[in-house]
């Protein structure tokens, strides 16, 4: 019994270690990710900006034009949600954390009378959306890991034709806003109409805006209606950076904390697998004990 017992825990030991060699592996790659997704943020965060006070400029150009395509629209009818996950798991409460805030909008869009539609970025979101009865309109998946700019301008295209189109009156966005490497949240915001960055307070840089006289050409209106789309572009791509730099970030301290569960399982077994061992001698120490004194009293005998 105890040697079965034993073989069972060796088996278990090697799978335990089998695994944690996994999970370190993966925690290292995650690890070396997290450095370059910083480093495109950091490298996109000029365009960023720049985009934003141009964008402003033009505004402030024409007020007529602004109206249409910046601030937030009166009363919505059809909203669409942009929901932005990772491709693959094992990453935390990344892909859940985000997935429950975007339903938690669609139910709060509903409940005030908005029809909503969904288009997603990565694998892990069509699932969850089609088990609970809500149709996707669009999926893209494959470059949630590390997105190119080609990658934000199709889903760029995919979610401002319905706005351009009359569709739909107000574009979301649900993804993770990375703020370090120890601080990520889940946000929902607003993409379509452009948000004015003079509302926006929520990044100082934005609000930098240029001074003196600004002369258009074409007019600001066309000028307005041609950077919309490279506004959004930009948004997207930015959103697809961090959510990329959370998505390492989380699977890299999930993957350190399983490498570390695994190490407490290992000594956990071993120890069991030893008293096993321990026991397993005590009784055949007791056997040779009771068999010898058992020979004894029939020689005696």
């Amino acid at each position: 019994m105890a040697g079965g017992q034993e073989r069972v825990l060796k088996r278990r030991i090697k799978s335990v270690q089998a695994t944690r060699k996994i999970t370190k592996a993966m925690e290292l790659i995650a690890a070396s990710q997290i450095q370059r997704a910083q480093g495109r943020i950091a490298a996109n965060r000029p365009y960023k900006e720049g985009m934003a006070r141009i964008v402003l400029e033009t505004a402030k150009g024409d007020s007529r034009a602004s109206k249409k395509l910046l601030g937030t629209p009166e009363k919505v009818e059809t909203a669409l949600i942009l929901v932005i996950v990772g491709d693959r798991g094992l990453s935390g409460a990344y892909n859940s954390s985000v997935l429950r805030a975007a339903e938690r909008l669609i139910i709060e869009l509903n409940a005030s009378s908005t029809t909503t539609r969904v288009i997603v970025v990565g694998k892990k979101a069509g699932p969850y959306f089609r088990f609970r009865g809500q149709d996707v309109e669009s999926s893209f998946q494959g470059f949630a890991d590390r997105p190119s700019f080609s990658d934000a301008r199709e889903v760029a295209a995919a979610a401002a034709a319905p706005f351009v189109n009359g569709d739909v009156d107000q574009v979301m966005m649900v993804s993770t806003r990375f703020h370090s490497a120890g601080s990520q949240k889940v946000e929902a915001r607003q993409l379509l109409p452009l948000v004015d960055p003079r509302s926006e307070g929520e990044e100082e840089e934005t609000t930098h805006v240029l001074t003196g006289y600004t002369e258009f050409e074409p007019e600001a209106e066309a000028l307005l209606t041609e950077l919309a789309p490279k506004a959004l572009e930009s948004e997207i791509f930015s959103a697809l950076l961090e959510g990329s730099a959370s998505f390492h970030t989380s699977q890299q301290r999930a993957m350190a904390a399983a490498t570390e569960n695994a190490d407490e399982l290992s000594q956990s077994l071993a120890r069991i697998m030893n008293r096993a061992r321990q026991d397993s001698i005590t009784t055949e120490i007791m056997e040779i004990v009771g068999g010898a004194e058992a020979l004894r009293q029939k020689k005696g005998a």
